[in-house]
């Protein structure tokens, strides 16, 4: 399990720079050390080792985004410090290559199969913890008249506008303008 876990992070930081699709067993195994056969062993197929690769992402963000948000003590917290994480997550490079999330909407966005489909629910899935987290917040008077849904776009357009910029610009100036926007609007 500790070879398998150690090639799954060598993965994830491969695969936030060079795609899902610029993820090999034969470049993972040059990378991590170990013979293609080694890693082969551990996922079988590539498909195999692209869903254990974003699963294993998908955990980091959690541990890393996620779960502190949701430790916050009302719900508006919880929102805002779910922007806070997320942005806190580019700027300290969770992912060298930017938001892995991110990333691997726009590079599988059109490709049909179980790896899109995997992407296409961890979005869905961070949609409605936003959406679920505007509803709470209205439930305590704040953001009220606001559609959660029409939120909830408009806070993960700036995940991805800020991921994008950053990870183009290398500036963080680019995460305090996304903090102070995101910021504003959550507190309408």
């Amino acid at each position: 399990m500790r070879t398998r876990s150690a090639i799954l992070q060598q993965a994830v930081e491969l695969a936030s720079v060079e795609g899902l699709e610029g993820l090999s067993i034969g470049g993972l195994a040059s990378a991590a050390g170990l013979s293609k056969s080694g890693v082969y062993a551990h996922f079988g197929s590539k498909e195999e080792l692209q869903l254990a690769t974003i699963d294993a992402a998908d955990a980091i963000f959690h541990e890393v985004v996620i779960e502190p948000a949701l430790r916050e003590p009302t719900p508006r917290a919880r929102l805002v410090a779910l922007g806070d994480r997320y942005l806190d997550h580019l700027r300290d490079r969770v992912f060298p290559g930017g938001c892995f999330f991110a990333n691997a909407a726009l590079e599988m966005g059109s490709r049909p199969g179980a790896v899109r489909e995997r992407i296409a629910m961890f979005q869905r899935e961070l949609f409605g913890l936003i959406a679920e987290l505007v509803e709470e917040t209205q439930k305590v008077g704040g953001l009220a008249g606001e559609d959660p849904r029409e939120v909830a776009f408009e806070v993960n357009g700036q995940f991805l506008a800020a991921s994008a910029s950053f990870v183009l610009n290398d500036d963080p100036a680019v995460l305090e303008l996304a903090r102070r926007i995101l910021h504003r609007r959550l507190d309408a």
